[in-house]
């Protein structure tokens, strides 16, 4: 839900169902305050939006020039909200915790931590399926045949010890950008593209899990030590082929490097809107979904609770304008609050 200049009051959710709401941060000079129970957003001393402080369970923070009082530090730390600081690159930089914690935070960090090698392995066959389903959907957006690609995804196991993922990628670039392109994040051309475009999308999934009460660093497959997003870098493989799909159709423009419309085509990526079977979804809140169910699946200790996005047919994928999507907020949406229901 993207709030527009006037003041509006949000309505509080149903009893029947918890709610996360993640107050994203995303215009420069905005000043953030508590007043009577709420979050001000405001600009030149201008009202811009508000939000019920206790439906907040997030506020991140990836503009510049932002400002808060300590009241709305103390009010969020009192509720258990975490406040999320992102750098230039729009990854988390810092996050403020209270001291006691909060249950559900705490909670959810335990069990990420105590997760048992076959949950994570599961929830890892989970991500594979998926990334290799989207790439179907990608290749059958440009006219190529995927049908391998479903019988790939059938044979991934837990943990994928067969390396399917490595499998369906050396059918899936060659088919995607040609016989001769080697993947080559050293490259500039498509590569460079490629690169950014997985940087954009990496900074985005870091966000939500960090906002998710996750701790970015533990993965379920990626656990390189001196990783600070694993767990981001495992979240965002169902994505990749968003960014290939926007690669290929800027390279049919003529677009060969990452300048201004590169930049402003990948940042538009996050708010393009994605077929599903609850409507139209974008992109910035399926990865929140999927990094709230992910911290259920932790919670329960079952993978099933974990819901990667379902990849639209070709027919919706291809009918996207994914070459221009909506650039980002217009004067008038200067801030968002995400809401999700959580069911457990």
């Amino acid at each position: 839900m993207t709030l527009g200049r006037a003041p509006q009051p949000l309505r509080r959710p149903e009893r029947a169902a918890a709610m996360d709401r993640i107050v994203d941060i995303a215009t420069d000079g905005r000043h953030l305050s508590a007043l009577r129970g709420f979050l001000l957003v405001s600009q030149d001393k201008v009202e811009v939006g508000r939000v019920p402080l206790d439906d907040i369970s997030a506020v991140i923070v990836h503009a510049h020039g932002v400002t808060w009082t300590t009241n709305l530090v103390t009010a969020l730390a009192i509720r258990g909200a975490p406040i999320v600081l992102c750098g230039a690159n729009h990854a988390p930089v810092a996050v403020c915790l209270p001291l006691e914690g909060h249950h559900g935070q705490n909670a959810r960090m335990r069990a990420q931590w105590e997760a048992g090698r076959p949950l994570s392995k599961q929830l890892w066959r989970m991500i594979v399926v998926s990334k290799i389903r989207w790439q179907a959907a990608v290749l059958d957006a440009i006219g190529a045949n995927s049908t391998a690609f479903d019988l790939l995804a059938r044979r991934v196991r837990s943990g994928d010890p067969d390396n399917i993922e490595a499998q369906a990628a050396r059918r899936y670039w060659p088919m995607l950008m040609g016989e001769d392109f080697r993947r080559d994040r050293a490259a500039g051309g498509a590569n460079g593209l490629l690169n950014y475009g997985y940087t954009v999308m990496r900074a985005l999934c870091a966000r939500a899990v960090v906002a998710a009460g996750l701790h970015p660093s533990i993965g379920v497959h990626h656990a390189n030590r001196g990783n600070a997003f694993a767990l981001a870098d495992d979240l965002i493989e169902p994505f990749r082929p968003l960014v290939d799909l926007l690669t290929v159709k800027l390279l049919a423009r003529g677009v060969q490097e990452v300048n201004p419309e590169a930049k402003r085509a990948f940042a538009g990526l996050t708010s393009l809107d994605l077929p599903g079977d609850g409507g139209v979804t974008p992109v910035a809140l399926a990865a929140i979904r999927a990094a709230q169910s992910l911290a259920r699946a932790f919670e329960v200790g079952r993978a099933a609770e974990f819901s990667p996005p379902r990849p639209p047919s070709a027919l919706e994928l291809a009918g996207m304008d994914v070459a221009a999507p909506n650039l980002g907020p217009t004067a008038d949406q200067t801030w968002a609050v995400v809401t999700t229901a959580d069911a457990s």
